[in-house]
């Protein structure tokens, strides 16, 4: 049997003690492996530079840069990195410029134990991972938007490729949706294309943060 490569994490949070504490949670995972730390945003980015980094785990508030600025700086960097914060405060505004900044999720130190993991899985999945006062800000955000006369992006999908996105952010696989849309595995593939072509996205993250947005999923 072949084992696979753990995930290759980066650890950034200014305080010793948390990381610590975050490095255990993560380290007693076969397939999660904590490669580097840094004790500010600006250590993040140099470390990235000078590691094969596959996830980096951000705390928010850190001195020099902070993790919403290393964020930012990371993916320009290496557009490939998957991204999540780690924070102590459940606010919504940190959140929503988390997901601005490109991160794949958002978890609370307090629950840490019990979400993080979970959260780094989820991230090299290409999907994303919010708290539940996560996905209660994002249906509050979406509503108030719908109530100040502000329409979902214009119809540029097929109604056929719209249920495939809606299936795609879903978490349903290319094989799920063909048999529930009758239609071959190929053609769901090429549909997939169109739609990630047509709205300049890239992965099923990037369609999953669409779909919500155009209310054709919840959160």
């Amino acid at each position: 049997m072949t084992e696979t490569t753990p995930i290759r994490i980066l650890l950034a949070d200014d305080h010793a003690l948390v990381r610590r504490g975050v490095r255990l949670i993560l380290d007693r995972e076969p397939d999660l492996q904590v490669v580097a730390e840094a004790g500010d945003g600006a250590e993040a980015v140099d470390q990235v530079r000078t590691h094969d980094i596959d996830l980096a785990v951000l705390d928010i508030a850190m001195p020099r840069m902070t993790g919403l600025q290393a964020a930012r700086e990371l993916l320009a960097l290496k557009p490939a990195l998957r991204v999540l914060m780690l924070t102590m405060h459940d606010n919504e505004q940190y959140f929503f410029q988390a997901l601005k900044a490109g991160a794949s999720g958002y978890v609370l130190k307090s629950v840490a134990d019990r979400d993080l993991v979970a959260a780094c899985r989820a991230a090299m999945r290409d999907e994303p991972f919010l708290y539940p006062g996560a996905v209660t800000a994002l249906i509050r955000n979406y509503l108030d938007r719908v109530r100040h006369g502000q329409e979902p992006p214009d119809q540029v999908l097929t109604p056929r490729e719209e249920e495939v996105l809606k299936l795609v952010a879903e978490g349903h696989s290319s094989k799920e949706i063909a048999e529930m849309l009758v239609i071959s595995i190929k053609t769901v593939h090429r549909h997939r294309a169109n739609i990630l072509h047509k709205l300049g996205l890239r992965d099923r993250l990037e369609l999953t943060r669409y779909a919500i947005r155009a209310g054709l999923i919840e959160p």
